[in-house]
């Protein structure tokens, strides 16, 4: 089902509600989507890696792995979102790169979980990675073209709830699947059939008007850059958005190797199940107040305060795990779980807000999905990073100055980066 328009100007700002099922289908797609790359990213790959080059080589390869796949996907967005922006099919503009995502994560996830050895876990994730955000970038878009001004908050609220939601049942899955295989390939495989059922009945909008700028090398690299002089209220969002994602990012990487390490826990079931109780927790944290602060920040007219909320909120219990090990095993794992306490309070007011306030200030509507694209970068920059500088820089440093306290100095730098970036959003303007 599509609807057709002339030009590129975003439909949703003439609209006081959504089409009809599109908040359920767009909310359920996004939980599969996060589902199908969370269950690897937050315990799965980290227990393979184990399996494969042992306890003391995991941290780095585990940078490796996903700072390279992180890599494609920092390409992919932006890239997606400007051809999604510039797609003639008559299928519409965001559905063929919805399918095409899906299908090929699904596809690439399995091999994953197949893989004997790094170099082809390498590829693999690489193009998990790549695929996840052909279907992520296109999915986004979709809130511009959709929702009206005045019910983002709803939206963004939801999609914040449905992060968490699939980071729980991730953790449930890495408990109760019993083999590397089956742990990448059952949540990929709903988030295939989740991400078909939305792309194959959105209202999708046709563009009956080629652009007038052609996709040249120049077009190629303007879909990864922005001027920040010319918008700044867009540079300073993408700061503060990579900023509190690096905080958000240190722990959910490393959780199980830090408690293999500085806690004991070598056996990686009793890792993969304190990691479930962690998540629990801040899992429930994060829906509370994600659904709370989408409603609040609708009916007060405001984004700011929330994010600034979130990003110190959650510094602060990234601060809390990181001095987790200094108290003792049985005190220190009641200390995480206190962490992920703010972290669930502080990651929902972000990300209830976080979406909203970005697409209110997005530079210009012609470019919707581009400038989106641009603006997830600062999600997949962060995940990117934070592994590399954590396996291969900080964990070792901290090991070595610290007393085998790595961990400990990496999640200090995170939290206080977190808390930097809830400061920085008082920067935005055009937005209250």
């Amino acid at each position: 089902m599509t609807t057709t328009t002339t030009g590129i100007e975003v439909p949703a700002d003439g609209r006081t509600r959504e089409p009809k099922g599109y908040l359920a289908k767009y909310s359920l797609a996004s939980f599969g989507l996060f589902l199908a790359i969370f269950a690897p990213a937050l315990g799965g790959l980290s227990v393979k890696i184990q399996s494969l080059v042992g306890l003391d080589q995991a941290p780095a390869a585990l940078g490796l792995v996903t700072g390279v796949g992180a890599l494609f996907a920092l390409v992919a967005q932006p890239l997606v979102g400007r051809l999604s922006d510039r797609t003639m099919a008559k299928w519409g503009m965001r559905r063929p790169w919805i399918v095409v995502g899906v299908v090929g994560a699904f596809l690439a996830l399995v091999a994953s979980g197949l893989a004997p050895n790094i170099p082809i876990l390498l590829v693999t994730w690489c193009a998990a990675q790549l695929f996840s955000n052909f279907a992520q970038a296109a999915e986004t878009a979709t809130v511009a073209d959709q929702v009206p001004h005045q019910r983002r908050g709803v939206v963004s609220g939801l999609v914040g709830a449905a992060t968490p939601v699939a980071i729980l049942v991730a953790a449930i899955g890495l408990n109760f699947l019993p083999t590397d295989a089956l742990r990448f390939a059952v949540p990929a495989a709903v988030g295939l059939v989740l991400g078909l059922i939305f792309a194959l009945t959105l209202k999708d909008r046709v563009r009956l008007m080629r652009p007038e700028q052609p996709f040249d090398v120049k077009e190629f690299f303007g879909s990864f850059v922005f001027n920040p002089r010319t918008y700044k209220s867009f540079g300073w969002a993408w700061l503060t958005k990579a900023f509190i994602m690096f905080g958000y990012a240190s722990v959910a990487a490393y959780l199980t190797l830090f408690l293999a390490v500085d806690f004991g826990m070598r056996d990686t079931a009793s890792q993969l199940q304190f990691n479930l109780i962690a998540t629990l927790v801040s899992v429930v944290f994060i829906v509370t107040f994600s659904i709370l602060g989408g409603r609040l920040s609708d009916r007060l007219g405001r984004r700011r305060i929330f994010v600034r909320l979130g990003g110190i909120i959650l510094g602060v219990g990234v601060l809390i795990v990181a001095v987790s090990p200094l108290v003792g095993p049985a005190a220190g794992l009641t200390l995480i779980l206190a962490g992920e306490v703010f972290i669930g309070i502080g990651g929902g007011f972000f990300f209830a807000v976080d979406n909203a306030l970005c697409i209110d200030i997005l530079p210009n509507k012609q470019n919707t999905a581009k400038d989106l694209g641009v603006l997830n970068i600062a999600n997949t920059l962060p995940q990117m990073i934070a592994p590399f500088l954590a396996g291969t820089l900080v964990i070792p440093l901290g090991n070595a100055i610290l007393n085998g306290f790595g961990y400990t100095l990496w999640f200090m730098i995170a939290g206080v980066v977190a808390i930097i970036g809830g400061i920085l959003v008082y920067r935005i303007k055009g937005v209250a």
